[in-house]
């Protein structure tokens, strides 16, 4: 396979990937609706895609924000129709199991390989490309993603089938944000009798209260500062629009998720509030 591929979504870590891959000697299309984020690429090495047909290659990345993006160019666009033979669809974005199970079973009937490819760990690592990837896929497509992925990745972990990998990360981003929301409440507590919150975490990191939020507290206060500058709406940020995925892909499971249920009614505002403090 050759090293190009079509990446479409060059937000807080499609940008970030998009340009890791360029370091990593790939020929990279990129598309954006906001030129911006374009004009980023093109500096760093990177083509623009003057429209999504422009994206047809090898590897084809997505990395938009929500199912309906994803469906619309895959589908609506027919850009899974502009895969060419022996090439794969990546899917990085954050959707519903469901989603990346239907579209895993059209791109199979249409003789496409596809990985449905949710990343975890930030701007920095996806900057270094080092990102943990949870692959969802058969092992042929996986094989056929490899090279790809060990340019975006440090950890791939071959999950199962498509559908597998948006659960993993649904998984995963339920245990951080009940890990956030925990901490913002101690906080909270220790703050109401004069304790700093230097001081809690402090203590925290070589306690067993320690965790990923804890040890990179003021993460998220830097990803909602990103967010404000991208113009994107706190419904699609991920503790608000990932932790109701949370929710729907547990009813869709008939799973009882009491936890996510709260955290998605309350999280967002406690996230927001923290950041523009």
């Amino acid at each position: 396979m050759s090293k190009t591929v079509g990446f479409a979504g060059l937000g807080n870590l499609g940008l970030p990937m998009a340009l890791a891959l360029v370091d990593a000697g790939w020929s990279v299309t990129g598309y954006d609706p906001r030129a911006s984020q374009v004009d980023a690429l093109v500096a760093g090495g990177g083509v623009a895609a003057s429209g999504v047909g422009d994206l047809a290659s090898s590897v084809l990345a997505l990395a938009v924000p929500d199912d309906d993006a994803v469906r619309t160019l895959l589908l609506d666009e027919d850009l899974l129709a502009s895969v060419p033979d022996g090439g794969v669809v990546v899917v990085h974005s954050t959707v519903l199991p469901a989603t990346a199970r239907s579209l895993g079973e059209l791109a199979a009937s249409r003789g496409v390989a596809f990985v449905d490819a949710p990343v975890s760990g930030g701007f920095e690592r996806a900057r270094a490309g080092s990102l943990t990837v949870m692959a969802g896929a058969s092992a042929g497509s996986l094989e056929l993603a490899q090279g790809y992925l060990d340019d975006v990745a440090s950890d791939v972990v071959h999950v199962g089938a498509p559908g597998s990998g948006a659960a993993a990360k649904l998984a995963n981003q339920l245990m951080m944000f009940a890990a956030l929301a925990g901490t913002h409440e101690a906080l909270s507590l220790a703050a109401s009798y004069d304790v700093s919150v230097e001081n809690v975490l402090t203590v925290a990191s070589t306690s067993t209260g320690s965790s990923w939020v804890s040890q990179h507290w003021g993460f998220f206060d830097e990803v909602a500062a990103a967010y404000d500058a991208a113009g994107t709406a706190v419904p699609f940020r991920p503790w608000s629009k990932d932790l109701w995925e949370i929710v729907a892909a547990a009813r869709s499971a008939d799973v009882s998720v009491p936890l996510a249920g709260l955290l998605a009614q309350t999280l967002a505002e406690t996230v927001e509030r923290h950041a523009h403090r």
